[in-house]
């Protein structure tokens, strides 16, 4: 029952609306390639990890996944984009990713990042460079903080990109040859990317919720969640 009424959120007006929207931006983000993933041919960081995980806070976590989830296969399938199993598993860290933006204090969210670290120094390389898998504290750290820093936009969006990264890095580390040092070289890279992605993430979540608010201005209704403090140029401000 409770997962009937979740699902209830996308078969709505405003919840397919949001659908249509989000599918547009993933269809195209998906087609801007940002940067090259090392260890792989064909496989790039696009435009879409700047905005992905913003669902889970509009449709809740998991209706938030379901529509990423959702959105992603339509994208691939309607460009007879090539479907292996490197490219299936990358759809993981994003769900993860929306999951964490749209959750709480939640345990998954805890969880998440902890199995991410133990599978990194289980294996015989991630064990030599274990303290790159401390960039994966991140989200544990943001979600014990205070709910007023930890309900912050940039900090939630800081930590839905390192939760992607953390489940992302663990799988990396057991499908792709890499070396101690090419771990090593990854880490300016990591501070770089991530920080551009929470700030796009950040940006993609008052954009939207900006929009969505506006579209609920005439009919409120409690299926897309909206956050007053991200706002852009309030009405009757």
């Amino acid at each position: 029952m409770v997962s009937i009424m979740r699902l209830n959120k996308l078969i709505t007006t405003k919840g397919l609306l949001f659908l249509l929207i989000f599918s547009i931006l993933v269809f195209t983000g998906d087609r801007i390639n940002f940067s090259r993933l090392i260890g792989a041919d064909n496989q790039f960081f696009t435009l879409f990890q700047f905005f992905g995980p913003v669902a889970g806070a509009f449709l809740g976590p998991a209706v938030g996944v379901l529509s990423v989830l959702i959105a992603e296969v339509a994208s691939k399938l309607y460009t007879n984009a090539s479907f292996d199993w490197i490219t299936a598993l990358r759809l993981l860290p994003m769900l993860f990713a929306a999951w964490y933006f749209g959750a709480k204090k939640d345990k998954l969210s805890f969880l998440v990042p902890v199995a991410a670290i133990l599978l990194f120094i289980a294996h015989p390389v991630g064990r030599q460079v274990w303290f790159f898998s401390l960039f994966w504290t991140i989200p544990i750290v943001i979600k014990l903080l205070p709910k007023k820093y930890s309900e912050k936009a940039f900090l939630k969006s800081l930590g839905a990109t390192f939760t992607a990264h953390a489940v992302g890095g663990a799988m990396w580390n057991y499908i792709v040859p890499m070396t101690p040092a090419a771990w090593i070289a990854l880490i300016p890279i990591v501070i770089y990317e991530r920080l551009l992605f929470a700030g796009g993430i950040t940006a993609s979540y008052v954009g939207l919720n900006t929009l969505l608010d506006r579209l609920d201005s005439k009919s409120k209704s409690d299926y897309i969640n909206t956050d007053k403090r991200y706002v852009l140029f309030k009405q009757g401000a």
